[in-house]
């Protein structure tokens, strides 16, 4: 994306780089994550962004870049941890090792409250993870900022070139964006990221691509693939959308996915799989396996519907995009190994026949885009919904019976989440079967039945999680509601795991 002056982010293989990418996109200006294979190819930049790194400079191989090649650009460069140990390398200072790591935090304390530290606090709280620190500084070079110890963590070389020895990317440095918005403000011509115009960028490219070619996306509806099917219609491009039933839906959800694009005046195709999932999935229980049949049954059904593609879209996003990557290593472009688990869908990337519009934005830009096309917000803010389904929801074999209960329970929850306005306030919530049946009384008589859980959770980007301290009248209000008329349920229980140590789903 060259039309717009971007921000470089290089990857030498943090664990926290794609928040560096976040941040920046957060300040309303476009970041892009290159490799370092990638270097010659980020095209003209506004400014520049070194990342850190889990590996010592002192090492024979240690990633390194171009230094000529970086002051070219003539813009503003940010080492962050590895990358400011590299760059005061680079302009002729030293490194040394330590036996101790760092990590946690410390105090930033400015040595003057301008530049890169305009408008925070004399002392402020950030985050640490390094083991190298710098020792000889060159003669350009500037302490800009100490810790509580009097350590450099901050140098400056020149009028734009800038380093830091902590994260400002995460939350625990509290005044880290602050930081970056700063570094920022010394770019000269980085221009501010516009959803609009990204938008007339992506249709024009899709009409480029495809021409009078067939195009073929499938939908869940789901936010991706829902945003995905209404930019290809937008664009007007012969394209068809295919929506799998699998059987393994909520409540009423293949009724309500067919009404959404109809309110949104896209054509949709649907094909019923559902008996054919559930035959297919009859007496297995281990969590993997179903995951694979229903992965590797759902790209067949497509297929078959499909026929002879001419192009397929895909609604990859920008996490999927870098998550695939072999650490630092592989090229950004590579597709996480579940979209190529066909040889078909391999086949049509090879040729360039597979198309993925959204793959440079995260979700909330991809939601930004959807309202800009005009997609209704209740569409838009739907919760995400695993790919497998249900299945996901029900551990050990996976019924009809069981589905069922889950579908109606799950109703019930989400009907209270909406009715009391804390659906919009949770990050995705549902009720998943425990499989164990536990005695309870029913009127007059004892129920041998099974429990069923309740599950809400708050998250950026589905990495961590944490659960939902909802009303406790919300969740009397549902449990009741459950009990009272949901066959086969006779205990309601409520989720207080976080991610980690559990997974966000049951399976």
């Amino acid at each position: 994306m060259e039309e717009i002056q971007h921000v470089a982010v290089l990857d030498f293989g943090s664990q926290y780089t794609q928040l560096i990418v976040r941040r920046v996109r957060e300040l309303g200006y476009f970041a892009k994550l290159y490799a370092l294979e990638e270097f010659p190819d980020i095209g003209k930049p506004g400014a520049i962004i070194l990342s850190g790194g889990p590996r010592s400079t002192s090492e024979p191989d240690a990633p390194d870049i171009d230094f000529d090649a970086l002051q070219a650009f003539g813009v503003p460069v940010l080492g962050v941890c590895y990358g400011m140990q590299l760059l005061n390398i680079k302009f002729g200072g030293s490194v040394q090792a330590s036996d101790k790591r760092e990590y946690g935090p410390a105090k930033l304390v400015p040595a003057e409250t301008k530049g890169l530290y305009e408008g925070l606090s004399r002392e402020s709280q950030v985050w640490m993870s390094h083991s190298d620190t710098v020792s000889d500084l060159p003669s350009n070079c500037q302490v800009i900022a100490r810790n509580q110890h009097g350590t450099p963590v901050s140098l400056q070389w020149g009028e734009r070139w800038f380093g830091i020895q902590f994260h400002p990317e995460v939350t625990h440095s509290h005044e880290g964006t602050r930081i970056l918005h700063n570094f920022l403000l010394h770019a000269e011509k980085l221009e501010p990221f516009r959803i609009e115009d990204f938008k007339k960028e992506l249709l024009d490219g899709i009409r480029e691509t495809v021409g009078t070619k067939q195009v073929v996306c499938g939908v869940s509806g789901g936010v991706d693939s829902t945003v995905l099917a209404v930019l290809l219609h937008e664009a007007g491009v012969n394209m068809r959308a295919i929506f799998v039933d699998h059987g393994l839906m909520r409540k009423d959800e293949g009724d309500e996915v067919r009404n959404n694009f109809h309110r949104m005046g896209v054509p949709i195709e649907t094909v019923d799989a559902s008996e054919r999932f559930l035959t297919a999935l009859a007496g297995v229980t281990e969590p993997e396996k179903k995951r694979e049949i229903i992965g590797n049954l759902f790209i067949d059904v497509f297929w078959d519907s499909v026929g002879n593609a001419e192009l397929l879209a895909q609604g990859t996003l920008y996490p999927d995009v870098i998550e695939s990557a072999s650490n630092a290593k592989s090229k950004a472009s590579k597709i996480k190994t579940h979209h190529n688990r066909v040889d078909r869908i391999l086949e049509l990337q090879a040729q360039g026949k597979v198309l993925e519009p959204l793959a440079e934005l995260f979700k909330d830009e991809v939601r930004a885009l959807g309202t800009s096309l005009g997609i209704p917000h209740d569409i838009l803010h739907r919760h995400p919904f695993p790919g497998p389904g249900l299945a996901v929801r029900c551990p050990g074999e996976v019924t009809e019976e069981r589905l069922e209960i889950i579908r109606n329970c799950d109703a019930i929850f989400i009907g209270h989440l909406k009715e009391s306005g804390w659906y919009d306030r949770v990050w995705q919530a549902y009720a998943g079967l425990v499989p164990v049946k536990t005695v309870g009384v029913k009127g007059d008589e004892r129920s041998y039945e099974w429990a069923i859980s309740l599950r809400a959770v708050i998250s950026e980007d589905a990495m961590t999680a944490d659960w939902v301290e909802l009303p406790y009248s919300l969740l009397r209000e549902t449990s009741n509601d459950i009990l009272n008329g949901v066959k086969g349920i006779n205990r309601v229980l409520y989720d207080v795991s976080t991610k980690p140590p559990a997974s966000i789903e049951w399976e």
